[in-house]
């Protein structure tokens, strides 16, 4: 399904690995058709996005997870943890960025080679450490409201829901992990396809 090439640098004698996936040509042919004289631009932003998504079921995932395992969002006392939700997050954020820098390095800018991937590494890491203070203040200040809100939504579609503070705090922090997830997105092509892969025509 992928598939890893390698291919010789012209003096260098680095070699250069590159991802290929079925999705190449129809995001290719999506992007001259929406991105005109941008269609490079538009090809690398479909793909981060893609990256991003396939970063977001890792970051869900692992919140999931936790929360239901070792680092619940409440405690015996249905008291609120909020160390808990920020370490939950914060360890599904490292795993989703680490899966993110090589997808990005290896399939939506394999042409940026002009720096060593240690410093991209660097790079993308101080960029997504500023997408994630922004993402964990969100989430902080955001999942108990979010998860009364959804409480009383999902009761007024059915009278008989009635949650445990638990559930509500779950899902709470769900939703504002998808918000947050959003706004960071945006955030992180911009600076790092203008700063860790500025190399890139």
């Amino acid at each position: 399904m992928f598939q890893a090439f390698s291919s010789r640098a012209g003096e260098t004698g680095r070699r250069h690995h590159k991802v290929t996936t079925p999705f190449d040509s129809i995001i290719r042919a999506l992007s001259l058709r929406i991105g005109g004289r941008r269609a490079r631009e538009v090809e690398r932003f479909i793909k981060f996005a893609f990256v991003g998504i396939l970063g977001f079921v890792i970051d869900a995932g692992a919140v999931l997870v936790l929360q239901n395992t070792i680092l619940p969002p409440v405690n015996e006392l249905s008291e609120p943890m909020a160390n808990n939700v920020a370490l939950t997050q914060t360890i599904a954020f490292v795993l989703a960025v680490c899966s993110n820098f090589v997808w990005n390095r290896l399939w939506t800018y394999p042409d940026s080679r002009s720096q060593s991937a240690r410093r991209q590494l660097t790079q993308f890491a101080i960029v997504s450490v500023i997408g994630w203070v922004i993402r964990t203040v969100w989430i902080g200040i955001s999942y108990e409201p979010l998860g009364e809100l959804s409480t009383v939504f999902v009761s007024s579609l059915n009278v008989d829901y009635a949650p445990a503070l638990l559930d509500q705090h779950k899902l709470g922090t769900m939703i504002a992990l998808f918000f947050g997830v959003i706004v960071v997105m945006f955030w992180n092509f911009l600076a790092n396809r203008y700063w860790t892969y500025n190399d890139v025509e």
